[in-house]
């Protein structure tokens, strides 16, 4: 029996509040909202360590980046420390592969060390001195089959790929819109007129990386912003948490000031105007899908990376506990499989490859080393027990833990001693009392900071070293 497709977009910076399905952020996303009918919507998909090549390293993996040596983004500068994904690693693609899928991936990569002597023919060194882009080689890419894709590069109006066989001399500039060109990619890839993409008799397996609503803000086709026409910023940043004051939290960690609400004033139109032109492009792919006639046989998802904070807490960008950073979207569609509902079990990036091979039928290949769990039983209604989701940011020294009710926050100061955030999320959804330090909540803490010493120790962190 042909094993059902899988097609996997995964924006950046895209997080969970900002579609408009959600009711939260007054983002423009139709289709994303129609789709959300069609899917089961996840209201806790974390992203365990909030920035990029962490996730990615998570995502393909099934391994948590104290196991993969991706514990930051990949540059430059990180190359001396094994910052980037190791030739050794099994993705989700090397087993999908050896079962006669199909592979692609289209977009952003970030997973590579970074050679300097690149800096000519890639995006070249930013003002920093350091080089984010890279050329990937085939022997890095880990069996996808089709690759039209660049490093990391945030020149969004002006992207470069590289596809298949092409050169690093060879690289490609459509001149135009990252995602619009990324998406022409794909609907080719899925359509496959005349077999030139894949062989039409065998599954495939697709991933699409759209950068954007990754900054630079500002880049983004003038048609979606338009569509904010007459919004001021206060229009759309109507979280109740968008303040100028920083937490007192944040103050104990860092004494650097913080001034999120500047940014996500100056930065909230076009932060939504190219989540809108996401979910446009969006759009094409499903229409693609259902063009083909093999929307019954096609396991579609859309997530992201992580989020942004967007003046939540005075804080910008990430990669931080709140949930404006650490949820994301995650929406899945199975016809006649996965029924379309909401469900509120936590998931994990590293439980996506495990959960997505065992849909897919390959639960026998699921590697040996994968720390996330299948979670496949969830997803189809018949498993309900409690899960966690575990939080990793070497940058502040914290490390912490995520159930239904609470988000759990430890942190370190020079000496290693501890202070604990404590937000009850069902009843405190903006996360605006820290209630770690009152009486009644001195048993839940002790309990979450024993099941994060459990948590640790499963995924070789070596925080409590």
């Amino acid at each position: 029996m042909k094993r059902p497709n899988l097609v996997y977009v995964f924006p950046d910076q895209l997080r969970q509040q900002s579609l408009g399905f959600m009711h939260a952020d007054p983002v423009i996303t139709p289709n994303l909202d129609g789709f959300s009918q069609e899917s089961l919507v996840l209201d806790n998909a974390l992203s365990n360590f909030p920035i990029c090549s962490p996730y990615r390293g998570m995502l393909f993996t099934g391994k948590y980046p104290y196991s993969t040596g991706v514990i930051a983004n990949c540059n430059s500068n990180r190359n001396v420390y094994g910052v980037y994904l190791k030739k050794s690693e099994r993705c989700i693609s090397d087993v999908l592969s050896e079962q006669g899928f199909e592979t692609g991936y289209i977009g952003k990569w970030h997973l590579d060390p970074v050679e300097p002597s690149q800096a000519s023919l890639t995006e070249g060194f930013r003002e920093d001195g350091v080089l984010w882009d890279s050329y990937t080689l085939p022997e890095r890419r880990h069996n996808f089959h089709f690759w039209h894709a660049y490093g990391a590069s945030d020149n969004h109006l002006d992207p470069h790929y590289w596809e298949n066989e092409d050169a690093i001399e060879d690289r490609r500039k459509p001149g135009e819109w990252s995602v619009k060109h990324e998406t022409d990619v794909a609907v080719q890839y899925i359509r496959n007129a005349d077999g030139k993409y894949r062989d039409n008799d065998k599954s495939f397996a697709l991933f699409v990386a759209y950068n954007p609503p990754h900054p630079p803000f500002d880049q983004v086709p003038d048609n979606y912003v338009a569509m904010y026409e007459g919004k001021s910023a206060e229009d759309l940043l109507v979280r109740p948490n968008v303040t100028d004051q920083t937490p007192e939290a944040l103050s104990r960690i860092g004494s650097r000031p913080h001034d999120g609400l500047k940014y996500g004033k100056e930065h909230v139109k076009n932060y939504f105007a190219a989540i809108t032109g996401v979910d446009d492009q969006f759009r094409r792919i499903l229409e693609a899908i259902e063009q083909k006639g093999i929307k019954d046989d096609t396991i579609v998802v859309f997530t992201s990376d992580h989020g942004d904070m967007m003046g939540s807490h005075n804080l910008a960008g990430k990669p931080h506990w709140y949930a404006e950073c650490f949820k994301v979207p995650f929406l899945i569609r199975y016809p006649g499989k996965i029924k379309p509902s909401r469900a509120d079990f936590i998931f994990n990036v590293p439980d996506i490859m495990p959960t997505l091979l065992g849909m897919m039928g390959l639960a026998d290949h699921i590697p040996d080393d994968c720390e996330g769990d299948n979670k496949m039983g969830y997803f189809y209604g018949v498993e309900h027990g409690e899960t966690i989701g575990l939080f990793i940011n070497p940058f502040t020294n914290m490390r912490g833990l995520k159930t239904r009710q609470y988000t759990f926050l430890v942190s370190k100061n020079y000496a290693e001693q501890e202070s604990y955030l404590l937000y009850d999320d069902l009843s405190d959804e903006y996360q605006l009392n820290n209630i770690a330090n009152e009486q009644e909540n001195i048993h839940v803490v002790q309990a979450l900071r024993d099941q994060l010493d459990v948590a640790l120790a499963a995924t070789r962190d070596i925080w409590n070293d």
